[in-house]
């Protein structure tokens, strides 16, 4: 990266150009998105996939991709509500709660029904 002040070119070495191009191969990744992850043009990054040198070999992107399990990290955690005792009358049931928190910083928090299908969606949606 920049070193000296006011520098504005970036060094990428050869091992970061390699992974920068195998990320591009994943399913479901597009090119833009791996250049907004590295604040990279993505002209830069179509010229390194025409290099031989970075470019992936698309037979062991493929076998990867086929062989590896796709996990998302869940995280269950026991809430119990606090037992007030001054509202004993309360006529209300308790209402269920959902928390996810995504890899991208976002956070969901869903009371009530749900969709599930609308959910799967904007998870999707917001995880890329």
């Amino acid at each position: 990266m920049a070193g000296k002040k006011g520098q504005k070119k970036r060094f990428w070495s050869d091992e970061e150009k390699v992974s920068i191009c195998a990320q591009t191969c994943a399913p479901g990744v597009s090119v833009a998105q791996v250049a907004r992850r590295y604040a990279m043009n993505t002209n830069l990054i179509h010229k390194l996939l025409r290099d031989p040198k970075f470019a992936p070999d698309p037979e062991i992107i493929e076998g990867e991709v086929a062989e590896t399990p796709c996990f998302l990290p869940v995280e269950i955690v026991d809430r119990t509500p606090a037992k007030d005792t001054a509202s004993t009358t309360d006529t209300k049931p308790p209402q269920s709660a959902i928390e996810i928190d995504i890899a991208g910083g976002h956070q969901l928090r869903i009371v009530g029904s749900y969709d599930p299908e609308a959910l799967a969606r904007l998870i999707r949606g917001l995880s890329t």
